[in-house]
């Protein structure tokens, strides 16, 4: 998000960027002076506010399908449909759903001592949200966020990627016709911009992307103590349970591997089998995934990797695994060249060790490797020995066993003989532990975590404190301490 620049590339750039910088602060102050004119929007004008979004999304996905694609250099069209907007409507309809019922005050216990007292739990908007989304779901990180601040009542100010400039372009011109920009505004661009707003002194930062931009989204937030949410990656292992068959296994794992060609921050990252199965798998993984995609280089449903950039980081570090001994196993059916095209074939690596830069950062691309093991406590102590991963996935229709690795590793979710798919899941809340992230949105977390938990305690008027003001030791003191300290 922030790139490195010398000191005087860096003030030519402060001084051409200027002018958009200050117009983020003007843009929040006019937000935040739009709340407090109106602070507490009614459930009915909340479920308008997503009927207006619900309405745009369908109106321009076409648009959304095509610059979404625009940006990747080829994005499976059903990718962006299914994966994204049809998840943002689903969640639409949730919220709309149940909003209603999460605003009504949550009436408390009031001890005895305090009696005739009243106390209860307000949820009020915070404020003004600050979304950060990323490149690989552009819709979904963005769009998905504003559902729950929108439900929650607040106003917010999306920051979409620069990596998604056609995406970002038609977004402003959706959320304009639908929304004045006191309520919902949407940035774009990069460099100086993207630091620059995660300065800002939003109520609170939602945030999307890796655990090294997250670090510094989390610094500049904490200059005005603004709280984040923050949905980082890590490497999601995926582990399998010798009884399980292994077609099954492959077709589940290369779904959630190859869908928008492995850069999801979900994905199985790497692959535990049991010792002597990799050859059964990979013949298993190759027969699932040359139905998926029989043709690669003009296949429309196989997704580019999004730039140069990403595509080189994937490429150096498959050279980085062959130097150190990994064997490669490439699934091209039809042979092509697919390098003019920004693709990686889905690849198979094989005799992988943990020095491996494969196995140090988080792939996000259409490559897995392969580790076997023996018993599974090993898996988990390689697991647990590692920085917690935002999901954990373990095929085995054996519940105890499966409880006891849950119980046993820490990770965002723990999914069972599934992948990817609780993203989508609206009940469910969605983040990370650790260096995964911190807080969740998605379900009712989605509500309540964008919303102000105001205690409030009401006190009647025949209520008299004289009983126990000083001077102390009156009847009533006595009474106290014998009841009560005890």
């Amino acid at each position: 998000m922030v790139r490195i620049m010398n000191s005087q590339t860096k003030n030519n750039s402060m001084t051409h960027y200027q002018p958009e910088v200050q117009h983020l602060q003007q843009l929040l102050e006019q937000q935040k002076f739009a709340y407090q004119r109106y602070p507490m929007p009614t459930a009915k004008e909340r479920i308008e506010r997503l009927a207006r979004l619900k309405t745009v999304l369908v109106k321009y996905q076409n648009q959304i399908v095509t610059a979404i694609s625009q940006d990747y250099g080829n994005r499976a069209a059903a990718e962006t449909k299914i994966g994204e907007l049809l998840t943002c409507l689903e969640q639409i309809k949730y919220y709309s759903k149940h909003l209603t019922q999460w605003m009504k005050p949550s009436k408390r216990h009031v001890s005895l001592i305090h009696q005739p007292a009243k106390a209860w739990v307000q949820y009020q908007p915070l404020g003004v949200i600050g979304i950060i989304a990323p490149w690989n779901y552009p819709l979904l990180l963005s769009v998905g966020p504003l559902i729950c601040a929108l439900a929650a009542g607040n106003h917010a100010m999306i920051k979409v990627s620069s990596a998604s400039s056609h995406f970002g372009l038609l977004l402003k011109d959706m959320m304009s016709e639908i929304f004045p920009r006191e309520l919902v505004a949407v940035v774009n661009g990069g460099g100086p911009i993207s630091d620059a707003f995660s300065h800002l002194a939003f109520d609170k930062i939602i945030f999307t992307g890796s655990t090294t931009i997250g670090k510094t989204v989390m610094a500049a937030a904490s200059e005005n103590l603004v709280p984040v949410i923050l949905e980082l990656g890590g490497k999601s292992p995926a582990v399998v349970h010798p009884s399980v068959d292994l077609f099954d296994v492959a077709q589940r794992v290369a779904f959630g591997k190859l869908w928008n060609a492995g850069q999801t921050c979900v994905a199985p990252d790497y692959l535990f089998l049991p010792r002597g199965k990799v050859d059964e798998f990979v013949s298993q993984y190759r027969q699932v995934v040359t139905a998926m995609y029989p043709s690669l280089s003009h296949n429309p449903d196989y997704t580019s990797i999004v730039n140069d950039k990403q595509y080189r980081r994937i490429q150096g570090y498959l050279e980085d695994a062959i130097q150190q001994g990994a064997n490669l196993i490439e699934i091209n059916p039809s042979h092509e060249d697919v390098d003019h095209v920004r693709k990686i074939a889905p690849t198979l690596v094989c005799n992988v060790t943990p020095q491996m830069q494969i196995m140090q950062n988080e792939i996000f691309g259409p490559v897995l490797p392969i580790i076997e093991y023996d018993q599974i406590d090993d898996v988990i102590e390689f697991i647990n020995q590692r920085p917690r991963p935002l999901a954990l996935y373990y095929f085995d229709f054996d519940q105890a066993r499966a409880d006891y690795v849950a119980q046993r590793t820490h990770s965002g979710h723990f999914g069972q003989n599934a992948v990817l798919t609780h993203v989508a899941q609206d009940d469910l809340p969605f983040g990370g532990v650790g260096a995964s992230g911190m807080g969740k949105y998605h379900g009712p977390e989605g509500f309540f975590n964008l919303s102000h938990e105001r205690s409030v305690m009401s006190i009647p008027k025949l209520f008299n404190l004289k009983f126990i003001m000083p001077p102390f030791n009156k009847a009533a003191h006595n009474l106290l301490e014998k009841t009560f300290l005890r």
